[in-house]
């Protein structure tokens, strides 16, 4: 006796197994990894879909809508006649929260670190100095409560990754430019990435909290250049904590990037 599943919309308005919808996500995640991981590499070919779905051990209809999943973000490109092939790193959406979910998952996910902080050492000031400018009051009311929720979670790791996040959000929010807002999905796995990485230690977690609050007291003051200064000096210490937990190839790296900034406390 077949089981019988809920029907829900699929591509091209097609009825489709919820269980599927739910599958080709799984199976988008499982290709999209083995493609930021190196192990598809760009160029390749991905198995036809009979041979690739035995493969993972799900149906045609799932594997085509996990297909669709990557070509939207731009890690595959679909071709009639020589198949779907994996698209070169630089066509990849990159911000796409999806990508940076997998490509700082597993092991390796270090890689991009350096990457990553330079982004945010060019973004979040430039943030900061705009919120400082155009802050509301509700803007403001976020943003401490944020800090708060850090100061809450001294002794919760998890809970201050999650009250730090919504700390910087707070502060891309309170530029109230659109394209700026964006990057916070960025922002969420650099830090997530950043808390595997480094241990902080009751002291460093209170000097982390000052500079946290010297960003938000410059920008609830409208100092757009204090705010600018403070938020370079928590991304400045979060790089150099990170660079003590990084392979020296890669330290490097960072270190030539931080140094450009112009700012190190």
């Amino acid at each position: 006796m077949l089981t019988k599943h809920k029907l829900v919309p699929g591509s091209k308005g097609l009825l489709v197994p919820a269980f599927e919808r739910t599958l080709h996500t799984q199976v988008a995640r499982e290709i999209g990894l083995q493609i930021l991981k190196g192990k598809l590499k760009p160029g390749a070919v991905l198995p036809n879909e009979a041979d690739f779905g035995m493969q993972l051990g799900v149906s045609r209809t799932a594997l085509r809508e996990a297909v669709k999943v990557l070509a939207a973000k731009g890690l595959v490109e679909v071709r009639r006649k020589t198949g779907t092939r994996v698209r070169p790193q630089h066509d990849w959406n990159a911000l796409d929260p999806d990508v940076l979910n997998w490509l700082f998952s597993g092991k390796g996910f270090a890689v991009g670190i350096p990457d990553l902080l330079e982004l945010r050492l060019i973004i979040e000031p430039a943030g900061a100095r705009l919120a400082a400018e155009r802050a509301t009051q509700e803007n403001l009311v976020e943003i401490e409560s944020a800090l708060q929720g850090m100061e809450a979670a001294l002794e919760d790791s998890a809970s201050s990754v999650e009250s730090d996040l919504k700390f910087h959000l707070a502060i891309l929010e309170a530029t109230h430019n659109t394209f700026m807002r964006p990057f916070g999905a960025l922002i969420q796995e650099a830090l997530r990435a950043s808390f595997k990485l480094t241990n902080r230690d009751r002291m460093a977690f209170e000097k982390s909290l000052r500079r946290h609050r010297d960003v938000f007291e410059a920008i609830r003051d409208g100092n757009p250049n204090a705010a600018e200064v403070a938020m370079q000096i928590v991304l400045n210490r979060t790089s150099e904590d990170i660079e003590r937990s990084l392979p020296k190839k890669m330290v490097k790296k960072s270190n030539k990037r931080t140094a450009a900034t112009g700012v190190r406390q």
